[in-house]
């Protein structure tokens, strides 16, 4: 699935839009992934990883 996140399995959400007469259609916000080449346990590999994921493991790092 190209919209979920390997490291913490975030994977889409769905709800409604509503409109100004409450009229409620299907929506889903996406997970903002990104393909990233990653050093895990000594070795890259490249992995689909949410923005939140992506941020978390920089701060790590530095």
């Amino acid at each position: 699935m190209p919209g979920k996140c390997d490291v913490c399995g975030k994977t889409p959400q769905f709800g409604h839009n509503v409109s100004h007469s409450k009229r409620r259609t299907n929506r889903q916000w996406s997970v903002n992934s990104q393909k990233k080449t990653l050093v895990l346990n000594g070795k890259k590999k490249r992995v689909n990883i949410c923005t939140r994921c992506l941020r978390t493991q920089y701060k790590l790092v530095s």
